[in-house]
């Protein structure tokens, strides 16, 4: 079976849409602009997801999905956040509990309307599950035994107060492939041979879907090398932590990485898949990680030298995750030397997609960390491959 790349990014799509009217909705609740962040669809393990979920305090509610679409849907605030939340509705902070399941109750079912309206049919929700929970326990406990799931993550943010929150929406498998499932055709069509890619029933790239699971597993790999290639350079103990990969709109991506300023290393990659990897610290992390690397005090905390030590470390990252990549694929692949980048963040990423948008909607982006000998530098890997190759690399992996 082979999941349909742009099939995949019209449910996600879906989820934005469904993101935006729940804005919408609890704006009216609660007289506070909303508005998305940024929408993401990830194949991740329960390995995966409780490292990503680590260290969060959420409450919120959760819902279980039954009829068009089977599974579950959660709505979770940051802890903290709560009593913001309260402090806008009607009797709130008396009402407590039965608050923030309302809350739920209609951000959940807006976000739900898009879904249903798209399958042409209702999408009926259990009644909303009030929670408090630590790390990953905001999930359903499926979600953490299985081998790969699908998450569809929504984050909105608003404008005037701390009211920050998450929509998660994990589909059970079977109904769910139904939507997103792409048939290799029998030929490929000549545009399609000549990008080397496989064409799926709507038109895009179709990727085996326990292939999706496989390339998230080559983050986790590429980490390790880098944070060996690390080492080697520096002497220091390195560790490279890979909490997931997500699939996310190009379009998207510069709102990823945000208006606050960063630093790091851009690359071409030139093999299959071809594309572009860029990795880009916040300010104060690209700093601190330039220092730890350096033998002496950098002349300026972003000078000359850091932006030297920067791009080695670039360097040996890059390799370390492609290697592992090719290795896996049974490709070869090549990066650029590195151009190092000192700008706000979505400036620093956006010349990337726009050149990757000309022949794609979408990419991949990595959420690591890096800590050397008690310095923790948090980072982001942005794996903007040539979906077309790396649709066709996936396919020959699974031997399909």
């Amino acid at each position: 079976m082979r999941v349909d790349v742009r099939a995949l990014g019209a449910c996600n799509r879906l989820s934005e849409r469904g993101a935006k009217q729940a804005a919408g909705a609890l704006s009216e609740l609660t007289g506070t602009d909303l508005a998305v962040e940024v929408t993401g669809a990830s194949v991740a393990s329960g390995e995966d997801l409780a490292e990503a979920f680590a260290g969060r305090e959420s409450i919120g509610v959760s819902v279980g999905l039954r009829g068009g679409l089977e599974g579950e849907a959660v709505l979770a605030f940051d802890a903290a956040n709560v009593d913001a939340l309260l402090s806008l509705l009607p009797g709130g902070r008396s009402m407590g509990h039965s608050a923030v399941s309302e809350v739920g109750n209609i951000a959940l079912g807006g976000f739900l309307d898009g879904w249903a309206n798209y399958l042409g049919t209702a999408i009926d929700m259990t009644p909303p599950r009030y929670f408090e929970a630590d790390g990953a326990a905001v999930l359903p406990d499926g979600a953490l035994a299985g081998d790969g799931v699908f998450l569809f993550e929504s984050r909105l943010d608003a404008t005037t107060t701390d009211l920050d929150f998450s929509i998660y929406m994990l589909p059970d498998s079977g109904p769910f492939r139904d939507l997103i499932v792409g048939k290799a055709a029998p030929a490929a069509t000549p545009g399609a041979e000549a990008a080397g890619g496989v064409e799926g029933d709507g038109g895009g790239p179709a990727v085996p879907y326990e292939s999706l699971s496989t390339f998230a597993s080559l983050a986790k790999r590429g980490s390790a090398n880098a944070a060996d290639n690390i080492a080697m350079m520096t002497g220091l103990e390195t560790t490279v932590d890979v909490s997931r990969l997500r699939f996310v709109p190009l379009a998207d991506v510069p709102a990823e990485v945000g208006v606050e300023p960063h630093a790091g290393t851009v690359f071409e990659l030139e093999g299959k898949p071809s594309g572009y990897l860029a990795i880009l610290f916040e300010e104060s992390s690209a700093a601190a990680i330039a220092e730890a690397m350096l033998p002496m005090e950098p002349d300026e905390p972003l000078g000359g030298m850091a932006e030297n030590a920067l791009c080695e470390l670039g360097n040996v990252m890059t390799s370390g995750f492609i290697d592992g990549w090719a290795n896996v694929l049974g490709t070869s692949i090549a990066h650029s030397p590195p151009e190092f980048v000192h700008d706000i963040g979505s400036a620093a990423i956006s010349p990337l997609v726009a050149k990757l948008s000309q022949r794609q909607d979408y990419g991949f982006v990595i959420d690591a960390a890096i800590q050397t000998e008690g310095v923790e530098a948090r980072c982001d890997v942005y794996a903007l491959p040539d979906e077309r190759e790396l649709a066709a690399a996936l396919a020959r992996l699974s031997g399909s």
